[in-house]
């Protein structure tokens, strides 16, 4: 490869990691104008550089290396386990993260026998590389609203994220993932698109991590592994991919809609303008709601986490983003935070939003899509009954239930 093209590419993985050419420079323990030269090309980067440089922004040499980089070059596995820290110490994380890639490559050969197109994934939205956190928060709440119209959901609540994303041709599933992380987007040929949540997590923190993993979906495709953790949360693209998912499941319009139906969200004054048709001029008119009945507590913001299935925090701090409170309501309704958990309780909706998703329903979406592709193989004479039996044992499915089910559909 010609060393301005190596250049190149180095510049983008180090921009996409959000990281400036200091803090390179100060990683591999060399001079910034080293990193300058590197990217200009005007420097040959040693073997050491290059490995510790592929360490650093979370890509394989191959990726940088190859003049017409693949995906093939590195198993999924062998870069997850790379890539993911303390994955291969987790035997839990370890065990349920290589099912699902198993799982998902199952699918994607059980496609192409059946000849279907239908997981080509959704469109691939090009947004430059933010470069501050107000560039990085507009690029992501203006693509959830470009990606909410594609979808024609308008303004409504996401009854089910893991259920919307499968359907744009994405393997979702939750799993065991190491503390601190929240979620991956996997990309490659062997598995297609998927995205992984970590499902120790409260049922609104997952459906946020959903939705935050779909961003990268949308957003940040040239990359095996993208990894949402504490560890990178400053980047840019963790930033741009949190306010897509703020912006995603909370729509500017749609909270506002919910603020309305509870009397809430109006300005303190109205003041009106009445055209008079007698005299031709205009009548001037001031509306005050009752004094603090505007004012939004915690009810309020634990109804709204309800309603759009996100967490009472996230709720608050979507609150704060639309400037329907301050910034020290919002920490008065962080701090009341197990009230609202009280309320919801007391309501019979806190399970809806507070408590971890019961295990059984973790990997349901990527289950349910395989036997759905596995019946309609089988009844298509594509696989044989000796396959419908092993995709079953995979599946956790008992006995012979999935053949059952499949013979069902061919005799029917």
């Amino acid at each position: 490869m010609h060393a301005r093209d190596l250049g190149l590419r180095l510049r983008k993985a180090r921009e996409f990691r959000g990281l400036s050419q200091q803090a390179a420079a100060q990683a591999l323990n060399i001079p910034r104008t080293a990193i300058t030269q590197l990217e200009a090309g005007s420097r040959s980067v040693s073997t050491l550089e290059l490995t510790r440089l592929s360490e650093l922004y979370l890509r394989s040499v191959a990726d940088l290396l190859h003049e017409d980089p693949t995906d093939e070059d590195q198993d999924v596995l062998v870069t997850l386990h790379r890539m993911v820290p303390g994955l291969e110490e987790d035997p839990a994380a370890h065990q349920q993260v290589t099912r699902c890639v198993h799982l998902c490559r199952e699918g994607v050969a059980l496609v192409r026998l059946l000849g279907t197109e239908h997981r080509s994934g959704p469109p691939s939205y090009d947004m430059p590389l933010p470069r501050s956190p107000g560039e990085a928060v507009a690029q992501g709440e203006e693509t959830a609203e470009q990606e909410r119209r594609r979808l024609g959901i308008a303004n409504a609540p996401i009854s089910d994220v893991s259920e919307l994303i499968t359907s744009q041709g994405i393997w979702a599933s939750g799993v065991t993932l190491p503390d601190g992380m929240s979620g991956l987007f996997l990309r490659h040929p062997s598995i297609g698109l998927a995205i992984l949540v970590n499902s120790s997590h409260p049922k609104g923190r997952k459906r946020f991590s959903y939705a935050h993993e779909y961003a990268h979906a949308l957003l940040d495709r040239n990359g095996h592994v993208t990894i949402s953790s504490t560890d990178n949360s400053s980047e840019m693209v963790e930033k741009r991919a949190n306010a897509f998912a703020a912006a995603f499941l909370m729509p500017r319009d749609g909270v506002r809609a919910s603020l309305r139906a509870l009397d809430k969200g109006l300005p303190s004054r109205q003041d009106h303008a009445i055209f008079d048709a007698a005299s031709g001029g205009h009548i001037e008119a001031a509306q005050r709601p009752p004094t603090r009945s505007q004012h939004i507590i915690y009810k309020d913001n634990a109804l709204l986490a309800h309603n759009f299935g996100v967490s009472y925090q996230a709720a608050a701090y979507r609150l704060k983003s639309l400037r329907y409170i301050s910034a020290r309501e919002c920490s008065d309704l962080l701090d009341r935070g197990s009230v609202g958990r009280e309320y919801l309780v007391a309501l019979s909706k806190f399970d809806d939003v507070g408590k971890r998703e019961r295990r059984q329903y973790w990997d349901r979406e990527l289950r349910s899509e395989i036997v759905h592709l596995a019946i309609e193989a089988y009844r298509l004479e594509e696989i044989s009954r000796g396959r419908i039996l092993e995709l079953g044992k995979n599946l956790r499915i008992k006995g012979d239930t999935l053949l059952n089910l499949a013979e069902a559909a061919r005799s029917g």
